[in-house]
């Protein structure tokens, strides 16, 4: 078994490559969904994928859920992120989100845990989204740009962005939400720009394949640095409005 889920990892890893490249359009002229399906049944016994497509739409030939892309991640080895981790942290949240939280990485206490900010960050994260927002986190969707713990909590590195960020655009297909929320420096800078600073361009709206895109700092910059929190609360004001929840006045 362990072979069988080595082949499938190098599949997998291969296609989200080819995906990944004819999406900005670099590579070969696009190929036929069948180039990117695993052979049926064989000697080898591995099994055929779903097809997990749609007539028409960006979902076609992707995973069309996210317990599907779950599936397809896997145990993921792509990148060396793996070796270092308790667990992946895939994400959690409601499927049908208006609201998409991404921040940078698991932390030690996500590692641990499985889940998504759930360490002291995550508790001011929640705060926002249930006292400031009005919301729960089973309303909204948060995720990250990797998926596994990068050590000491360093910055992750460009081959383990670009080995997770096709899972991560498939997250927001899926999920189709009204507002992507970027909390701080990486994911701004993996979804709008690699030259972003959110210091200097937090407060004004972006956009990510077609979905309004608001920056602002990372909880972990909270902790750090309390005066910043007045103007996370001005970037998650214009949230709320373009979302339609009613702001509170006394913030």
């Amino acid at each position: 078994m362990r072979v069988e889920q080595e082949i499938r990892d190098i599949f997998y890893h291969t296609r989200e490559l080819l995906m990944a490249y004819q999406e900005i359009g670099l590579g070969p002229p696009p190929l036929p969904a069948s180039s990117l399906e695993l052979p049926g049944p064989d000697k080898s016994g591995l099994s055929q994928i779903p097809e997990h497509s749609s007539a028409t739409g960006p979902h076609r030939g992707r995973s069309a859920s996210l317990k599907d892309l779950r599936e397809d991640l896997g145990d993921c080895r792509r990148c060396k992120l793996h070796r270092g981790r308790k667990n992946l942290v895939f994400g959690e949240g409601s499927s049908s989100a208006d609201l998409v939280f991404v921040g940078e990485g698991p932390g030690h206490d996500e590692d641990l845990a499985g889940r998504p900010f759930v360490g002291e960050s995550g508790k001011l994260l929640t705060r926002i989204i249930e006292n400031a927002m009005g919301l729960t986190r089973e309303d909204v969707y948060i995720c990250n740009v990797v998926k596994c713990h990068p050590p000491k909590n360093r910055d992750p590195e460009t081959d383990e962005i670009e080995a997770c960020l096709p899972f991560l655009k498939r997250q927001l297909q899926i999920i189709n939400p009204r507002v992507i929320c970027c909390l701080g420096r990486v994911a701004c800078q993996t979804l709008i720009r690699r030259d972003f600073s959110v210091t200097r361009e937090r407060g004004a709206w972006h956009e990510f394949t077609g979905i309004p895109l608001m920056p602002t700092f990372h909880p972990a910059y909270l902790l750090r640095n309390p005066s910043a929190k007045r103007e996370t609360w001005e970037d998650i004001k214009m949230i709320m409005k373009r979302m339609g929840l009613e702001v509170k006045t006394n913030g």
